[in-house]
């Protein structure tokens, strides 16, 4: 089975650094303007396509033309007590315990919130059946897991950018750019 997940567009929260979580946060005007720019390729057009609940998203796969059906488990990882914060301001408040919830990899938790192997069962059964998910970085990251047996610890087994799809065909991803040539594309921030 093929998966193409897509990560919605920026947000003013992206540009902050700021986790986002389940906060219903719009795209920002950057955003708009960066998916306006983006295609996806014919060859994926004729795929069903599903999408998080969150207007990020949700917007993102309208303005690509994906007529979406609304995936409640699609939803961003719950963040708990760090939503809203960068992990920046978190490392500096408190850096033992980051980087203590860091190297835990899939087992990573927020106070409060969900981890990555909790986010990785939710929406395992969306991944064994070709698809488009227009989705979040952590919920892209939690398919990486189930699909390629990352356990989050060391980097990802790609790197992508904002306005980067990721195939996954069996256990191979490969990146696919949704950014025409020579667009400056986003960086990929939490």
């Amino acid at each position: 089975m093929s998966l193409l997940l897509i990560r919605h567009g920026p947000t003013i929260w992206n540009s902050d650094r700021r986790l986002q979580g389940r906060a219903d946060i719009p795209l920002s005007p950057a955003g708009i303007n960066a998916v306006a720019n983006w295609r996806l390729p014919e060859s994926f057009r004729a795929w069903p396509a599903r999408t998080s609940p969150l207007v990020r998203a949700s917007a993102t796969a309208a303005m690509l033309g994906l007529p979406a059906v609304t995936e409640p488990d699609l939803v961003e990882i719950d963040w708990g007590e760090w939503e809203g914060r960068s992990l920046a301001e978190l490392r500096l408040g408190d850096p033992s315990e980051v980087a203590r919830r860091e190297a835990l990899g899939l087992d990573f938790c927020a106070p409060g919130g969900e981890s990555y192997r909790d986010a990785a069962y939710r929406i395992a059964p969306l991944l064994g059946k070709t698809s488009i998910l227009v989705t979040h970085r952590g919920m892209m990251l939690a398919a990486l897991a189930v699909r390629t047996g990352w356990a989050m610890k060391g980097p990802p087994p790609v790197t992508f950018e904002h306005s980067d799809a990721l195939l996954i065909d069996g256990h191979d991803v490969r990146i696919v750019p949704l950014a025409p040539p020579g667009a400056a594309a986003a960086p990929v921030h939490a």
